[in-house]
């Protein structure tokens, strides 16, 4: 009897003693896991904001990411991106691969017949103002802050009805004209414009031949809001906003047919979807300060 307990014990020791082994295995690769949440839902026009522990490093594909001094980063595909892409995390908890297929997308194409050509191309005399106003929105764009305002969740900049999406485009005479860049948010002229986030103002501009009154807002490491069409501009270049602070007024300024704010997200020069990245794309109406509806 006390052989057969002895055995009987070994045994349970023997068994207890591979599954703490084993769970102690998990828990290791559990913890070998340096991707902390990615945001987001990978699509043309999608931001993908994402969290690493701090000190690890970042690649989407063969492009390194930058990574704040918290472990924050984020990405973007432009509207004709297609495919899957390889997010790729080293630290010291280990490494980590993460295949990222983009879902596909079908956008609003218009055709329009008959328009004078007057209205589509520019006249001659306003190409260099027009080369001048592009090379003054390209370098805001282009600012790389440590800022990491895009960490935390959005609200919407206004209120009022979609009345245009990401992605449309119209052909005019059977020639393309550009896509549709933002979200376009209809209101009154002098309604508010608040910041969706934190951030600096990197360009105030009361009147732009296409875009009217025009203001970038740079949320930190390529990330910016633009806003289009303003009737007023209520900040200057270089002064500090925190979400929900009062930055400008909708307008009709500009090529624009009526009083709407056009928001636009940026990372860098690629140009990403608002409404996606809000979860708003069953949305008819938006009110300004109301966060996005997805969650971390």
């Amino acid at each position: 009897m006390q052989s057969k307990f002895l055995i009987r014990y070994n045994l349970m020791s023997t068994t207890r003693l591979f599954i703490a082994s084993f769970l102690l295995s998990c828990s290791s690769l559990l913890l070998a896991q340096p991707l902390i949440y990615l945001r987001g839902e990978p699509a043309p026009g999608a931001l993908m904001v994402g969290q690493v522990e701090p000190g690890s490093k970042v690649w989407l594909d063969d492009r390194p990411l930058r990574v704040s001094a918290s472990g924050y980063f984020l990405f973007g595909f432009g509207r004709d991106a297609q495919g899957e892409s390889l997010l790729r995390v080293e630290g010291d908890a280990g490494k980590q691969e993460n295949l990222i297929a983009l879902k596909t997308r079908e956008w609003n194409i218009q055709r329009v017949e008959g328009v004078p050509a007057r209205t589509v191309t520019p006249p001659p005399e306003a190409l260099e103002r027009i080369r001048a106003e592009a090379a003054l929105v390209r370098t805001a764009r282009e600012t790389d802050s440590n800022l990491v305002e895009f960490s935390g969740q959005f609200v919407w900049p206004a209120s009022g009805r979609i009345s245009g999406v990401y992605g449309s485009q119209r052909f005019y005479n059977g020639n393309p004209g550009n896509p549709h860049y933002g979200v376009d948010i209809a209101g009154p002229t002098g309604s508010p414009v608040v910041a969706p986030a934190g951030g600096v103002v990197t360009l105030a501009h009361q009147d732009m031949f296409y875009s009217g009154g025009t203001l970038v807002l740079d949320h930190g490491m390529g990330l910016s809001s633009t806003f289009i069409h303003l009737h007023k501009v209520l900040v200057e270049e270089g002064q500090t906003v925190r979400q929900g602070d009062l930055i400008a007024e909708i307008g009709a300024t500009g090529r624009a047919t009526g009083p709407h704010l056009d928001w636009r997200l940026n990372w860098y020069q690629e140009r990403l979807d608002p409404q996606w990245f809000m979860g708003g794309m069953q949305a008819d109406e938006v009110k300004a300060g109301v966060p996005m509806i997805t969650q971390p």
